[in-house]
């Protein structure tokens, strides 16, 4: 079947057809089928599903046949600004549009905003207009301030992976942007999980919206085949060097809880011959674009990142994920396993438990809704046992904070005025 006999039913044009067929869309995914057609219809979407499920192109594909269908003057001015939390996830969504655009009646003009660059290009490249804007929170505020870009004539706001814009350290600057839009506009937030502490400031962000769900999709989840393996936390390291030479794994994602971490290990597993590299915050943007690029070609074997890697980042074909640390939260488990079995592929998550997470893990699982059997591998076995004072640690999420309590009293507040 080709993408036009799939995606014609959703009320697409024959450009959009065409690119969806061209770049390899064959059918819609479930997120696919059921935001295109509000999308096209101007309503407020919630868009909850599975990472990997092709939340970008149920975006992507209406809104620039909106534009497409519009009138563009030779100074434009930018009607869509698509909001995202990192620099690669950014990349990678200015990318897509980019391609679909190709397809267009009329040039379309993206510009990609992030941090860790030169901010001066950005500001040369937005001379003109620009049709679509991407970008994280923070560099579209000092592009503003700068005077380089007017905000006045959004008429549509996308936050991709919203519910990471809408909580931590994200929503102080989102708040910042929602002051200089427009009262009067589409609002489009997706993401795979929606958490309770953001659920009430996504009801002051939208109106009447179309509520869509599809994380539960059956064909989603049974294309990851979880494991979870007992080991004492000081034989990670050896552990994961023996699963990745005895699976023949060809790539692999290790996700640690700090920066350090993720130093440490992927040293390591240097010094013990394999090809491996850290990916991290503190890295330079040039840096960190490199490393993803070698990973991806299949220059770097191992990946070791921290939750920096758990959002946006879309890696083809990744056959393994492993949680060498523990996601504090549950929520980011599911963003972790998520970048494996993307786009209808198969995976492996492989999660290390010791006897001093194991009810940190049994926590996830019951967020989860579902049970991981243990497993034991011969020769690394676990001797350690949990102390009495351990932690048990709660699951990051499932109640609001009185700081997430006091920013959604003022996201209320300023709603009203």
């Amino acid at each position: 079947m080709s993408a036009a006999d799939g995606f014609a039913a959703l009320g697409l044009s024959t450009r959009i057809l065409r690119a969806a067929d061209e770049l390899g869309y064959d059918v819609p995914t479930p997120i696919q089928a059921a935001a295109i057609p509000p999308v096209l219809a101007g309503r407020d979407v919630l868009g909850s599903a599975a990472t990997g499920s092709g939340k970008t192109a149920a975006y992507v594909f209406p809104l620039l046949q909106r534009i497409d269908a519009a009138i563009r003057p030779a100074l434009r001015r930018t009607h869509v600004l698509v909001l995202v939390p990192t620099r690669e996830l950014a990349a990678q969504v200015g990318e897509a549009m980019i391609q679909v655009g190709r397809f267009l009646n009329d040039p379309l003009k993206v510009s990609v905003l992030y941090g860790g660059v030169s901010i001066n290009p950005q500001m040369m490249a937005l001379r003109g207009g620009a049709d679509v804007v991407v970008a994280t929170p923070g560099r579209l505020l000092d592009i503003v301030e700068h005077n380089a870009l007017k905000l006045s004539a959004i008429d549509c706001l996308v936050l991709d992976e919203a519910d990471r814009l809408l909580d931590g350290g994200f929503a102080d600057e989102v708040t910042r942007v929602l002051a200089l839009l427009p009262r009067r506009r589409q609002n489009l937030l997706f993401s795979a999980t929606f958490p309770e502490a953001v659920q009430s400031l996504t009801a002051q962000l939208l109106h009447d919206p179309v509520r869509i769900d599809v994380t539960g999709e059956p064909a989603t989840e049974g294309q990851i085949e979880e494991h979870a393996v007992e080991v004492d936390a000081a034989k990670r390291t050896p552990l994961l060097r023996h699963m990745i030479e005895q699976g023949e794994w060809s790539r692999v994602l290790v996700f640690v809880a700090t920066r350090y971490a993720c130093d440490h290990v992927a040293d390591k597993l240097r010094r013990n011959g394999l090809e491996a590299a850290a990916f991290h915050g503190d890295a330079s943007q040039g840096a960190r674009t490199r490393t993803l690029a070698d990973f991806k070609a299949g220059r770097i074997r191992v990946l070791v990142a921290t939750d920096l890697g758990a959002r946006g980042i879309d890696i083809a074909r990744l056959p393994v994920v492993v949680n060498y640390d523990l996601p504090r939260a549950a929520d980011d488990y599911t963003h972790r396993i998520g970048r494996t079995a993307r786009a209808g592929a198969s995976g492996l998550a492989v999660s290390f438990i010791s006897a001093a997470t194991e009810s940190h893990f049994r926590l996830i699982e019951k967020r989860q809704g579902r049970r991981v059997e243990r497993e034991r591998i011969a020769g690394f076995e676990p001797t350690e046992t949990a102390s009495p004072e351990a932690a048990t640690g709660g699951v990051k999420g499932r109640r609001p904070s009185k700081k997430d309590k006091l920013r959604a009293a003022a996201a209320e507040a300023a709603a009203r005025k």
